[in-house]
């Protein structure tokens, strides 16, 4: 991406509302930024922004403003994520899936939503295997940028970014601890058949000496 295509990029992620969601068909919002800006993407595709956002997203690119694609939702209230504490397994799958980190539990044990973080991206939803997350409108009334603010989408791609980075950190401390555990068991295997190949070798010296000791022997017979 060339340095004029990647400051669009910027300027229009900035103009996202970093729910994270994945509706517009990109992992995160930064990736529809750079598909919008790359010109491989329409300015129509996110939901959670809704007219105010795609207007924003219209004036930054240069694009005309188009209404909202249907196939990539509807705009419509911010929503809030609750758990059921009744049925909840504490699977964890829940916090997995948020791309936040704003869900608190532990294994076997009931989870939490902080209420304060949430975007309202829906993914903890179909991720639970009991079906115990349900959505609240918190803002009645209101969508898209009515019902949302500069300041908590800049809080949500700080935790988005975070969230990646211990993702990436887990990933390589796991692999690290694979390396390890793999050259552990290649030194325990050496060092379990290093006194069979000594043997071995010694078990062949001794078959050649005794051959040479009797060719020695018909020589001088």
């Amino acid at each position: 991406m060339n340095q004029p295509t990647a400051l669009l990029a910027q300027r229009l992620d900035e103009a996202l509302p970093q729910t994270q969601c994945t509706r517009c068909g990109y992992p995160d919002c930064k990736s529809y930024a750079r598909a919008i800006a790359a010109g491989e993407a329409e300015i129509n595709q996110c939901p959670p922004g809704g007219g105010t956002g795609i207007a924003r997203l219209s004036v930054i690119s240069g694009r005309p403003a188009l209404p909202l694609n249907a196939a990539h939702g509807h705009e419509g209230p911010r929503t809030l994520a609750v758990i059921d504490e009744a049925w909840c397994i504490g699977c964890t799958l829940c916090i997995t899936a948020c791309p936040v980190d704003c869900i608190v539990g532990a294994p076997k044990q009931m989870h939490v939503v902080v209420d304060a973080q949430c975007t309202g991206c829906e993914l903890c939803v179909p991720a639970c295997p009991v079906d115990c997350i349900s959505l609240v409108d918190v803002t009645p009334g209101l969508s898209a940028w009515q019902a949302w603010s500069a300041g908590q989408a800049d809080e949500a791609r700080q935790r988005y970014e975070f969230h990646r980075q211990r993702q990436l950190r887990e990933v390589q401390e796991n692999d690290a601890r694979l390396a390890a555990k793999a050259q552990h068991k290649l030194a325990h295997l050496a060092e379990l058949t290093k006194p069979a190949d000594e043997a071995e070798l010694a078990r062949k010296r001794s078959v050649i000496e005794a051959a040479m000791a009797r060719a020695r022997a018909k020589r001088g017979a």
